[in-house]
């Protein structure tokens, strides 16, 4: 992954970087290139970014007594780049390439397989100078086997660059909620939301479970201005959870769920704010907004360890908060890996599946998935909880378990099909250690008539 970055336009974007250090061990930092955006025009901060990696070296050692793989500060000073000091499109053509538009176009150069993230925060002119300069010193087929390497998240449109980018690169895998920054699913992370769990976000939750008592890299996270981490849900579904399946936006994950189609001017909150980004008809299909209907699924004091809130949230948004409690409490439990040894910290369970993760069953049939087998590393206690993501492959409601769905084994029956068609399934498995950590597997099932 590539992080595109206005840092210093706005402390979240030091916020998110703190947060995205914790996961450098899981995701293959490439680059950090601090860039302009309708926020910050003109300058451009790569000290700021040096100076938050500085403090993630101090740490560096601790963080590698729980997790391998993360990597030296040495090498992540060695990705810090920069754009150009313009705003948008005056920055792309010909002779303005940069050292991050050069490093874009490096890293599609070299024989690697997998797919390259640019995780954008902020606007997106250096990716747009890099993908001008491919399409003028290659040939189109290398074009295209490069653009096809590429999956792009940008926190809405920064610039004037996102649009052209769009149009221009028809075929280029690209997320974004176009238009007024009420539209974004991103603003999900810091929004409170009737009927969630809004104490993960509250200031003093950061001050109890980041900022304070946590070491150098908890110091350095910055109180909230005008939103907590707006960026970070550029890089959420690519942590690997069990739940997140980043070529696949359309199943969900940490970082919301994203549908494949053209969305109408009207539906993107043209009226809102985009600070002066001019909004533009989307020429062709884009992974953006989707909507989910959730219903919390809270603790209770007794009998069944837990229940389903007396109301249901339908909203785009609730894609992406509807898993807000269990990455803030994985933040909190990497922050805490910072400052404390193995035995004290809290590790992320181990879930196994008691069957493969495909199944193919009749409708009519009962079926049992079961994630019997998992484990946790600290020895603590689990608890379980199946559900059907009915989104997935529009299903008019969720097909339900025949049984209590907090236990490890579980039965459904299939419903009737005219058709083929696949249902996914997810259990969700969640240690009671401090803070509570969950992973996930994800049961795909293809019911046939």
């Amino acid at each position: 992954m590539i992080v595109l970055s206005d840092i210093e336009a706005d402390p979240d974007d030091t916020q998110s970087f703190i947060r995205l250090f914790l996961y450098a061990n899981e995701i293959d930092l490439e680059g950090l290139v601090a860039t302009t955006s309708t926020h910050m025009k003109q300058d451009l901060h790569p000290d700021s970014i040096r100076r938050i990696i500085g403090d993630y070296a101090r740490v560096q050692p601790s963080l590698t007594l729980h997790a391998p793989g993360y990597p030296t500060a040495t090498r992540l000073q060695s990705l810090v780049r920069t754009g150009q000091p313009t705003y948008g499109m005056a920055a792309v053509g010909v002779g303005k390439d940069t050292d991050g538009s050069r490093l874009i176009v490096e890293a599609l150069d070299r024989p690697d397989p997998r797919p390259l993230w640019i995780s954008v925060w902020g606007g997106a002119n250096t990716l747009a100078q890099a993908l001008q300069s491919l399409r003028a010193t290659r040939s189109p087929e290398a074009v295209a086997r490069m653009i096809a390497r590429l999956r792009v998240y940008t926190i809405s449109d920064q610039d004037d660059s996102g649009a052209w980018i769009r149009a221009t690169f028809p075929d280029l895998f690209y997320i974004v909620s176009p238009g007024g920054y009420g539209a974004g699913t991103w603003t999900a992370i810091h929004s409170r939301i009737d009927g969630a769990d809004n104490q993960v976000i509250s200031n003093g939750w950061l001050r109890d479970h980041i900022q304070q008592g946590h070491g150098p890299l908890g110091a350095a996270y910055p109180d909230v201005s005008y939103g907590m981490e707006g960026d970070t849900p550029a890089y959420l579904s690519l942590i690997p959870n069990g739940l997140n399946v980043p070529d696949h936006p359309d199943w969900g994950g940490w970082g919301g769920r994203y549908e494949l189609y053209t969305p109408a001017v009207a539906t993107t909150d043209p009226s809102g704010f985009t600070g002066n980004v001019p909004i533009e008809p989307e020429t062709r299909p884009i992974w953006t907004n989707a909507i989910d209907t959730v219903t919390p699924v809270l603790p209770a004091d007794f009998g069944r360890s837990v229940a389903p809130a007396d109301r249901s949230i339908k909203d785009f948004r609730a894609t992406l908060w509807r898993w807000r409690t269990a990455f803030q409490n994985d933040f909190a439990a990497r922050m805490d890996w910072t400052t404390q040894s193995y035995a004290q910290a809290n590790h992320q369970p181990v879930v196994q599946l008691a069957h493969a993760d495909r199944l193919t069953v009749k409708a009519g049939q009962r079926f049992i998935l079961s994630a019997r087998g998992s484990t946790d590393p600290d020895g603590d206690s689990l608890s379980y909880y199946w559900f059907h993501y009915p989104e997935i492959g529009r299903w008019s409601a969720p097909i339900l378990s025949g049984i209590a769905p907090n236990i490890h084994t579980v039965d459904f029956t299939a419903p009737a099909v005219s058709e083929p068609r696949e249902a996914h399934f997810i259990v969700a498995v969640t240690d009671k250690g401090t803070p509570a950590l969950t992973r996930y597997r994800r049961v795909i099932v293809r019911i046939e008539p």
